[in-house]
């Protein structure tokens, strides 16, 4: 049995890796700013804190070892800084979830290597503004060089399900089912995509595993906006309606990445195809 802590847990992926943790036996710790229902009851340790207060952290945890932390929900170099400082020497294993958006969007299969955090320039100005990539780009490079401990920086495309509160996948169902118009820039642009309940299970798997480092995680496949909207189109039985701007998945030019770090060190990986189409059917209903 590990000892874990999940910072941030109660909604998506996060709810899904909680769930497999308790499942499974684990002694674990949520912490969330209690804005949402914890669903796990007294399966868990819940402390309810505000993430980017570092004194509410630090008291909650600093007099704690953990074997595994999983940080879900961490977007700033600071927050990434003021977490080392408090777990090193409290833990032993570090899970950060970070982001396709680490890369450019530039047509061109992206691997690990295509964006190397070791190097890069951070700043750790409190008021500091970030995008939400800049700011995961920046966090996983204060990983690198604060926390004396090793760091898995897990890259997830857009993370789909049919409990995503983003509701972005919902957006073409119910645009185009209902006869509205959904913007794109680029219909023939590819993407990456991964199940909620996959990524939850790869998080998972690395708390056990000897991975370290950045990994991609993906679903095999890679499906372009063309054909997502005509599969949403064939589910709802109605053509869509398609002009030029932005929406959830509109993209200059296709944006994806490969995941043969993560299947050499083990882990098997679904086909987006063995479950996109019955998702979008979900969302239909």
């Amino acid at each position: 049995m590990a000892k874990v802590l999940v910072i941030g847990g109660t909604r998506f992926f996060g709810k899904h890796l909680v769930g497999k943790l308790v499942q499974q036996g684990h002694d674990v710790t949520i912490a969330t700013r209690g804005q949402h229902d914890n669903p796990f009851d007294e399966r868990v340790h819940h402390t309810i804190l505000d993430r980017t207060n570092s004194g509410e952290l630090r008291e909650a945890f600093e007099d704690t070892v953990y074997d595994v932390v999983y940080d879900n929900i961490c977007y700033t170099p600071k927050e990434a800084m003021e977490l080392c400082a408090i777990l090193n020497d409290h833990t032993t294993r570090l899970i950060f979830t970070s982001t396709m958006s680490v890369y450019d969007v530039d047509g061109n299969a992206k691997r690990e290597e295509d964006f190397n955090a070791l190097h890069y320039m951070y700043d750790l100005t409190p008021s500091q503004q970030y995008s939400y990539a800049e700011g995961k780009r920046q966090a996983e490079a204060v990983f690198e060089d604060y926390a004396n401990f090793p760091v898995v920086a897990v890259r997830f495309p857009i993370v789909m399900g049919d409990d995503d509160y983003t509701n972005r996948l919902s957006y073409y169902v119910e645009h185009i089912a209902k006869g509205d118009a959904v913007e794109f820039l680029n219909l023939d642009a590819e993407m990456s995509f991964i199940l909620a309940d996959e990524a939850a299970a790869f998080l998972y798997w690395l708390a056990f595993s000897n991975v370290d480092g950045p990994i991609n995680a993906t679903a095999n496949g890679t499906i372009s906006m063309r054909e997502l909207v005509e599969r949403i189109e064939t589910v709802v039985n109605r053509r869509a309606t398609v002009i030029e701007g932005d929406s959830p998945y509109s993209i200059p030019a296709s944006w994806y990445m490969v995941n043969d770090k993560a299947q050499q060190a083990g882990f098997q990986f679904s086909h987006l195809d063995d479950w996109l189409t019955p998702l979008i059917e979900k969302l239909s209903k």
